[in-house]
């Protein structure tokens, strides 16, 4: 007699790590979910009803992954210090003159301004957040700082950066790629690359020690191109990613 279980014999329970993962796939849509309400209405005006609703799932539902409304606040925010820690590592990784790391660092750090998560390190109050979690905050902050000072002290050092104040310097850098994840929008008319590669240009050229200047009739940037365009002398340059 053939002993095998039948397909009715079968459990209905999904193995551990397809149960794992599935949760971690409910968990992350949660996350995506609120951080674009937190965004769009503020942290205080969007609520965990909203949430549910949005993913529709019921607000007890919600209670599964995550036990308060801060405690999302505060997964949304790690998501993107993530990012950041992820790209400091891999230019960290390959080396290179300092005023090169910076330009990555500077590029990369554009980019992620203008996603989601990236713009959650910036349009997020710490006071929301619980005491524990607002020194991670901080420690975080001072973290990306450093990498900021040391990418432009290191440039000094081997020469590629001109000798400058590297805390005042990386102060102006980060402050000019923070304001980008206040003002982007997707449907600006630049690309979150564009919008790099021109914060890339425009927040290190004063610092280099040999300023990038295109030969005459060279390659220039977007904004150049259109500024320089027959019929376009005089009219205002197109707005960036504030749509």
């Amino acid at each position: 007699m053939d002993s095998r279980p039948t397909p009715a014999d079968a459990s209905p329970w999904l193995p551990f790590e397809n149960r794992r993962r599935a949760r971690d796939e409910k968990r992350d849509a949660v996350l995506r979910v609120a951080v674009q309400l937190f965004l769009e209405q503020g942290y205080h005006r969007a609520t965990l009803n909203d949430v549910a609703e949005r993913l529709n799932i019921t607000k007890p539902a919600l209670y599964n992954y995550f036990r308060s409304k801060d405690e999302i606040l505060y997964a949304c925010w790690s998501l993107g210090r993530e990012l950041v820690d992820d790209a400091i590592a891999a230019i960290d990784a390959g080396g290179g003159p300092g005023l090169a790391r910076l330009r990555k660092l500077v590029h990369a750090y554009a980019e992620l301004m203008a996603t989601d998560f990236g713009a959650s390190l910036v349009r997020f109050d710490p006071r929301d957040l619980t005491e524990a979690h607002r020194r991670i905050v901080r420690a975080a902050k001072k973290k990306i700082d450093r990498s900021f000072r040391d990418y432009i002290a290191a440039g000094i050092a081997d020469g590629s950066v001109r000798r400058c104040d590297p805390k005042l310097s990386a102060f102006a850098i980060a402050g000019s790629l923070n304001w980008i994840g206040h003002w982007y929008q997707r449907d600006g008319a630049s690309s979150p690359a564009e919008i790099a590669d021109e914060f890339t240009l425009r927040l290190t050229e004063g610092i280099a020690a040999t300023p990038d200047k295109p030969a005459r009739g060279g390659p220039k940037t977007k904004t150049a191109r259109k500024a320089s365009a027959p019929g376009k002398q005089g009219r205002k340059p197109p707005r960036g990613g504030t749509g």
